[in-house]
């Protein structure tokens, strides 16, 4: 796993290599897999590392990428976009995401 990636296509079929397979979404109370047709809250995953991107042009291709492992040890991916209108997820996953762009 790289310190930092030059674009994020580059960093999703590196990380994929290292096991980060899942496709993982945000929903209301944490992340699912529409591949395995899951979901976890919160508490049931752990953020392991985090990847910036800033587009070069245009503002909003500004986006996240989040090294994600659940209790249950699937490991995956979740791409956000930077200040994305966070929609109706929950307080506790906000918290969760929030602490690692604080870092």
């Amino acid at each position: 796993m790289k310190n930092s990636y030059s674009s994020l296509s580059i960093a999703i079929a590196d990380l994929q290599k290292e096991g980060f397979i899942e496709d993982f979404n945000l929903v209301a109370e944490g992340i699912e897999s529409k591949n395995l047709k899951k979901q976890w809250k919160a508490g049931e995953l752990e953020v392991v590392k985090f990847y910036r991107f800033e587009g070069m042009t245009n503002p909003g291709d500004n986006t996240i990428l989040y090294l994600i492992e659940t209790q249950d040890g699937k490991k995956g991916l979740l791409v956000d976009a930077y200040g994305a209108d966070q929609g109706e997820i929950s307080p506790e996953m906000i918290q969760k995401l929030k602490l690692h762009h604080d870092e």
